[in-house]
């Protein structure tokens, strides 16, 4: 599609959206089915920046109308394959004959994403491939894409999220997926996590293939796995031993690594026939600071005690704003519904009260967004928590986290006693 049309498509769904958030605000009732539908529709068929930006919100359970979220989710999984003879433009230009290189290639995809869709592929000396093969054009028309989207993102005004904050969300999404266009990269990045987490018996990365890696081309060894959207089904054990080793390996990158998977969709991590995890994606990764960390962990500290004025101050602490903060009550409510995550003992991510609580407070922390106004780099990061959280919740974890948060939270006090900003 020529990127005059896109533009139009785009324009189109863009207007769509803020048509049914208008509505709803002014208290009519949208139909949020539709407007799924209709960007499910559109947004599988345009792939790029949009898609992914749908994407990243559809793991927002706890902002988006429920029908809205769920058809969303389907981008993740049920997205429309680009036709193989497009996709096929692309190998060759990686790989000139591709019969000199594979004995087979499979025409139909497995997976279907945002940038890229994944075959399968056997070389000739029997090795099973995954090639990961962007879409053709995807750099063409990259950044009028990503106008589009900025234009798209200021319906969040509506939720009166600051437009600085959303320039910088913005800015991040942006610069994340300029950077998803070099496949070189995540083969750098699939080749340091192997080498980081080689002794680790509960997870499993796979290798890249270097031999057959370019820039538009990521080619892995295949890695057989149930994808953890498809786990519902499982054993409980098996799901409790995916969520265990999900958690730790989060604690892990943030407190060791200082980075964090920044793509937390199901579709990335799988179990594997050891009860492993499987981490298939690592196209996009931040770096957290470790001063970020601490002050999060204030931020943490200060709501497990249910001290509003305190939450208010390691917030201020944070940047971002200055001067007055959210009503004290919200702080409260906001203590008060997180409390229960981290009372003593196991506590179970698939209890719906809990969810459903956080789910009626969030529009409200949205609401307050103007006198909040978080510091920009952090909007990224929390919401990558809490897709890992809302992936924790479709597993139905049972964790102490009264027990896992302690530590971090000393390591947190050590560094503001040894006067570390």
């Amino acid at each position: 599609m020529r990127e005059r049309g896109r533009t139009r498509r785009l324009l189109g769904l863009g207007a769509r959206t803020g048509g049914a958030m208008l509505k709803s605000r002014m208290g009519g009732n949208s139909d949020w089915r539709a407007l799924g539908e209709a960007l499910f529709v559109g947004l599988s068929e345009l792939k790029g920046p949009a898609m992914k930006l749908a994407q990243i919100m559809s793991q927002w359970d706890d902002l988006l109308p429920p029908d809205l979220a769920e058809e969303l989710a389907r981008l993740q999984r049920q997205a429309e394959p680009m036709p193989w003879a497009q996709i096929r433009t692309t190998l060759v230009e990686q790989y000139g004959d591709l019969e000199a290189h594979f004995r087979e290639v499979e025409e139909q995809p497995f997976a279907s994403a945002s940038m890229g869709q994944v075959h399968r592929a056997v070389t000739h000396s029997g090795e099973t491939l995954v090639l990961k093969v962007q879409y053709p054009g995807l750099v063409d028309v990259l950044e009028s894409d990503l106008a589009q989207v900025r234009r798209i993102m200021r319906l969040g005004r509506w939720f009166k999220v600051p437009q600085a904050r959303l320039d910088a969300l913005f800015e991040e999404l942006a610069e994340s997926l300029r950077g998803e266009l070099d496949y070189r990269a995540e083969a750098a990045a699939l080749a340091r996590y192997r080498q980081r987490y080689a002794d680790h018996r509960r997870i499993v990365i796979p290798a890249p293939a270097l031999d057959y890696c370019g820039a538009r081309v990521l080619a892995m060894h295949y890695v057989p796995g149930t994808p953890l959207r498809d786990l519902e089904q499982a054993e409980p054990a098996t799901r409790q031993q995916i969520a265990e080793a999900l958690a730790d390996w989060l604690t892990e990158e943030l407190f060791r690594f200082g980075e964090l998977h920044a793509d937390p969709h199901a579709g990335n991590f799988a179990c594997d026939d050891q009860g492993r995890l499987v981490i298939y994606d690592l196209g996009a990764v931040i770096a957290v600071p470790e001063a970020r960390l601490a002050q999060m962990l204030e931020l943490l500290e200060s709501t497990l005690l249910g001290d509003p004025l305190a939450m208010d101050a390691a917030l201020l602490k944070m940047g971002g704003r200055q001067g007055e903060g959210a009503p004290l009550a919200l702080y409260r409510e906001a203590a008060e519904a997180v409390a229960p995550l981290f009372a003593p003992g196991e506590q179970d991510f698939g209890d719906v009260r809990v969810h459903r609580r956080l789910r009626e407070l969030s529009p409200r922390v949205w609401a307050a967004m103007d006198r909040l106004q978080p510091p920009a780099d952090t909007l990224l990061l929390s919401r990558a928590l809490n897709g890992h959280y809302w992936n924790l919740v479709r597993l139905g974890a049972r964790l102490d986290m009264q027990a896992r948060s302690q530590p971090l939270l000393e390591w947190a006090r050590q560094r503001r006693v040894g006067g570390e900003p």
